[in-house]
């Protein structure tokens, strides 16, 4: 089984069992069908295995054509949901295979490993990595459910996020994974007063993350500069709910032109997160809405001190013509301090760099089972990065400012509906 880990520093002080921020699960195949009205089981969320008939990811876009029966091509698993197509691929769950293995192509459920979608084969695959609780982003709705913001019928969409939600928390956090992974449900993005709604909803049951786009206009949406959000934020700082923001979750990944070659979006990845970390610095949500609290999964953290450098400048030196004086009434560095978390997986320029950042303000992650995961060394790698720190401090990265964040026990675990 290949490490998926490349070169390492000799241990440091001791990582204690890890909080991963961002990790993901893939839908079993009876997620929807479960749970939607019979009058939608045919438009609805579906598995169907078909050929591939072509697949292309240039330019930061992810383009699959599913082929007819009988066509040639390999076969795989796709989810099919009105005029949707969308297969499972190997970057969807990449890890146990070398790096030469892991290419864009086609797969089925039984050739991607089980804990990608089986609780306790998750379970056993957080063992291996040291990996005690875990915060899981969707696959099929896409990073903050742009699927279902993108379908026609806006009811059906409904009932997909809130049937997703109850999968998330009764079954995938539910009894069996005895507090060890964290709910992280969706909203329905094209109703403010609906998102506000499931995020109550769901505190109600105990949960304290949602998922939200990094730059909500790339998918059609209002700005987080408009007062369109003001319900949704306002459930959200009520309910201590942290906003949680990956990478991706604008529908449109980092890249420079449309023929450019995924390792030019996969090495500026963190572009996405610093542009929507600078429009809420620049937003004044933060001071309407002093409790609200955002996260940026699979950012990493080493660009953060310049940028909040550069923000402190344009606030201080372009107050008369920058747009922002009558709503930003401190230095954003301090915004930052008490809103904003920054998560990484392997950063060891930004753990060099982190008085610059915050103690305060980083989450750990292992990205299970992306083809970026450290898994199943994370607690190498961690321990290697974070060897300069003290153990004090590497506590509160790995798993203490979680627990405070996300509303855990003290020994790290979800406890459900209170």
């Amino acid at each position: 089984m290949d490490t998926q880990t490349t070169t390492h520093a000799a241990p440091g002080t001791p990582l204690p069992p890890i909080i991963s921020v961002d990790d993901h699960t893939v839908e079993p195949a009876d997620v929807w069908q479960h749970r939607l009205p019979k009058k939608y089981l045919d438009t609805g969320p579906r598995v169907v295995r078909a050929p591939l008939k072509e697949m292309t990811f240039l330019g930061g876009r992810f383009k699959p054509v599913m082929g007819e029966p009988g066509d040639d091509g390999p076969i795989g698993d796709w989810w099919v949901y009105e005029d949707l197509h969308r297969p499972l691929t190997r970057l969807d769950t990449a890890v146990g295979y070398s790096r030469d293995e892991i290419k864009l192509e086609v797969i089925t459920y039984e050739q991607m490993r089980p804990g990608s979608y089986d609780v306790p084969s998750r379970l056993a695959d957080m063992d291996v990595n040291h990996v005690q609780s875990a915060l899981c982003f969707p696959t099929f709705p896409r990073f903050c459910g742009q699927t279902f913001t993108e379908a026609a019928d806006r009811e059906l969409g409904l009932l997909c996020v809130r049937a997703y939600n109850d999968w998330m928390v009764e079954e995938w956090c539910g009894p069996q994974a005895r507090g060890r992974l964290i709910p992280l449900p969706l909203i329905p993005l094209w109703d403010p007063e609906l998102a506000a709604a499931e995020v109550r909803r769901n505190a109600a049951r105990g949960v304290r993350a949602v998922a939200f786009s990094e730059i909500p206009p790339h998918l059609g949406l209002p700005s987080i500069h408009t007062d369109d959000w003001d319900p949704f934020l306002q459930a959200c700082a009520e309910t201590r709910t942290v906003i949680a923001m990956h990478i991706g979750s604008s529908s449109r990944m980092p890249s420079t032109s449309a023929d450019a070659p995924p390792a030019v979006g996969s090495t500026i990845t963190f572009a996405n997160c610093c542009y929507s970390m600078v429009d809420w610095l620049m937003s004044g949500k933060f001071e309407r809405f002093p409790d609200l609290k955002v996260m940026y999964a699979e950012g990493q953290i080493g660009w953060i001190p310049y940028i909040l450098e550069r923000a402190d400048v344009v606030w201080e030196e372009n107050r008369a013509w920058g747009g922002v004086a009558d709503k930003v009434h401190r230095p954003p560095s301090e915004l930052f301090t008490e809103h904003v978390y920054g998560c990484f997986f392997d950063d060891a320029f930004g753990l060099k760099n982190l008085d610059s950042i915050g103690v305060g303000n980083v989450l750990y992650e292992t990205d299970y089972p992306h083809s970026d995961s450290t898994w199943p060394k994370s607690r190498e790698v961690g321990e290697a990065q974070m060897g300069h720190l003290p153990p004090d401090v590497v506590e509160r990265i790995v798993r203490g400012n979680a627990i405070e964040l996300l509303g855990l026990t003290p020994e790290g675990l979800w406890e459900g509906p209170k």
